[in-house]
């Protein structure tokens, strides 16, 4: 996925689609982008600090 201004790229693992808190990322990456994704990945409407706060929380189950 793509995350922040400078579209930094993260590597995530599959069992992060099952937490609630990175399908609300998913879910606003739809509403804001739809399903076109020009840099062939998928781009996450947040700062690079919000991804890795719901990242580090998914870590933690």
């Amino acid at each position: 996925v793509y995350v922040g201004e400078k579209m930094k790229r993260f590597v995530i693992p599959v069992s992060y689609l099952n937490q609630h808190s990175f399908r609300d990322l998913l879910n606003q990456a739809e509403e804001e982008f739809g399903y076109d994704h020009p840099m062939g990945g998928l781009t996450i409407p947040c700062t690079e600090d919000e991804f890795l706060n719901v990242t580090s929380n998914s870590n933690d189950l």
